[in-house]
């Protein structure tokens, strides 16, 4: 485009130069030497006057000359929905009464503390601590804070070099607290962490664009990812430009790994060797494995003996794990219990030789929720020295990880423990808060399962429950003749009746010919009955209205 432009002005400027010609006519006056100022000051001006002119429409960033990676890069949980239901509340703002609600409820991302979470008392004494540390020579200090909130600070503050929490660190992240943060690994799971292997990101995203742009080399690389998924793979496989092989149909050579609903979301094997067999023969070279458990948006929490078969699966096909743990502390069914895969694949005797693997954890899921303050952290086991030198690289790009960040990954792999002066009220804090989402999301699944139309599997942990919609083909036309999937045609009229907004099932991937959609777990428990109520006279009219 810009070629055509400057030979679209080049063309101008020799129209102008021999129109300019013609109109001067026959002149006694000997002619100029071609390089005199006067005709190389006349086309200068006239190069510039055409080449504004070419350039008039033509804006130097458009849909079209973008990035095509990025075209094809979508995000459900922030999509257009979403954006729809900022545009209601905006209106609500201008005109209270112009809409049959009062306020929106999220309820389309796992952001705790928006929806009313408080912080965890002792996570936020050791952090204003640590930003301001003039408060520790202060006597009125010890009644204000607890005594090992205050120890704690000044652990924290000796690992940090200058004691400097404004300025950059080590690109891996602040030596001391990595180690922090291996040791609580070690603790969880009885084998030996390192914090050489630690890498601090600003939550767990940027570690997984990270591992995309290491593992992507091409469109002929592919990731196995679980469907439904959370879309932050797809979007980042997309942007790195590699082959989602998953359901989503806007990525290249896509193949289907779909978690079983029938068996509660259940992870096959058997399921798993298909979709890579399949991948394989279509010249799909697949890199890497992701699991994220327990799952998002569908809530499963794996059994120790799938961990182990997913474990010699990788193993067996050369393929690197990818596990996506920050759900790990929540767990709402006594039946279930986590287990990382570090430590499944160390009980089966596999060392770093044996399995590349990546874990990633985060601070703003568990009961911590602190999504705002951008904190996580991957540990990398299973590489060689000259590829780990490459991750270092990657990482060294962006510096850092924010230091409050790192402070708080550090302190949610080592609460504090019994004996200690804030243990007991930090206990009551963390059961409390998630003995009250095992209540919100068991309210919440009842409510959908006794809906006509809509099925809905237990939440044994994570954030949200993912019911299917067995919409009347009525409203599947309807939604098709307004160009829009059936559950994003749902949630969208959901949330102008009620306010309520839930991401279509869609944007997640699904089994072809099913719609579902996610719901977040995270308002306030004593809305949960309003919210149910809403949603039921909002759902038993829907289908009235187009009962076929």
């Amino acid at each position: 485009m810009r070629r055509y432009a400057a030979d679209k002005a080049r063309r101008a400027v020799a129209a102008s130069l021999r129109a300019a010609s013609r109109s001067a006519g026959p002149s006694p006056a000997p002619a100029p030497h071609p390089r005199s100022p006067a005709p190389v000051a006349a086309m200068a001006a006239a190069l510039a006057r055409a080449m504004s002119t070419a350039s008039v429409g033509t804006p130097a960033v458009s849909i079209n000359t973008i990035n095509p990676k990025v075209l094809k890069c979508e995000y459900a949980v922030r999509g257009e929905i979403v954006t729809h239901a900022q545009n209601l509340q905006q209106e609500l703002q201008k005109n209270p009464e112009s809409l049959p609600f009062d306020e929106i409820l999220y309820c389309n991302i796992g952001n705790p503390q928006s929806l009313g979470q408080q912080p965890v008392t002792f996570f936020r004494e050791v952090l204003s601590l640590c930003d301001h540390p003039v408060l520790l020579d202060k006597s009125e200090t010890h009644a204000l804070y607890s005594s090992d909130a205050i120890e704690r600070a000044w652990q924290i503050l000796d690992k940090i070099p200058g004691r400097a929490t404004g300025a950059y660190s080590h690109s891996q992240g602040i030596k001391g607290l990595r180690d922090e943060i291996a040791a609580g690994i070690a603790a969880r799971d009885g084998f030996h962490a390192s914090g050489d292997n630690i890498f601090l990101t600003d939550g767990a995203s940027p570690a997984v664009h990270m591992m995309m742009q290491l593992l992507i080399s091409s469109e002929k690389d592919g990731i196995l990812c679980p469907i439904p998924q959370y879309p932050l793979y797809s979007a980042s496989i997309a942007l790195h430009g590699g082959s989602l092989v998953c359901s989503v149909t806007t990525l290249p050579s896509p193949v289907p790994y779909f978690l079983d609903e029938e068996t509660g979301w259940g992870l096959e094997v058997d399921e798993l060797k298909k979709q890579l067999e399949e991948a394989r023969s279509k010249g799909i070279t697949v890199r890497a494995l992701v699991v994220i458990n327990p799952g998002n948006p569908t809530g499963q929490v794996l059994a120790e003996e799938n961990q182990k078969k997913i474990v010699e699966f990788c193993k067996n096909e050369g393929l690197v794990l990818l596990a996506d743990e920050v759900y790990q502390e929540n767990i709402y069914v006594e039946d279930k219990q986590f287990h990382s895969f570090k430590k499944i694949a160390r009980s089966m005797g596999y060392t770093d030789d044996d399995l590349p693997l990546v874990s990633f954890q985060s601070v703003s899921k568990g009961y911590y929720g602190e999504c705002g303050k951008r904190g996580g952290y991957m540990e990398v086991t299973g590489f060689s020295p000259e590829v780990r030198e490459q991750i270092y690289k990657v990482a060294s790009v962006n510096l850092c990880s924010n230091i409050s960040g790192q402070i708080l990954a550090s302190l949610v792999m080592n609460p504090p423990k019994a004996g200690d002066e804030s243990f007991e009220s930090f206990m009551a804090e963390r059961d409390g808060i998630l003995s009250s989402l095992a209540r919100r999301a068991k309210a919440l699944e009842e409510a959908f399962n006794s809906l006509e139309g809509i099925t809905c599997n237990k939440a044994e942990g994570a954030m949200y429950l993912f019911p299917r919609l067995h919409l009347p083909q009525k409203a599947i036309g309807a939604a098709q003749a307004a160009g829009t999937a059936p559950d994003a045609y749902y949630a969208k009229h959901l949330l102008e009746a009620t306010g309520i907004l839930v991401v279509p099932g869609s944007g997640f991937g699904q089994v072809p010919g099913t719609w579902h959609f996610r719901c977040t777990i995270l308002p306030q428990e004593d809305k949960i009955p309003a919210i149910i109520s809403r949603f039921k006279e909002f759902h038993e009219k829907f289908m009235d209205e187009y009962r076929d």
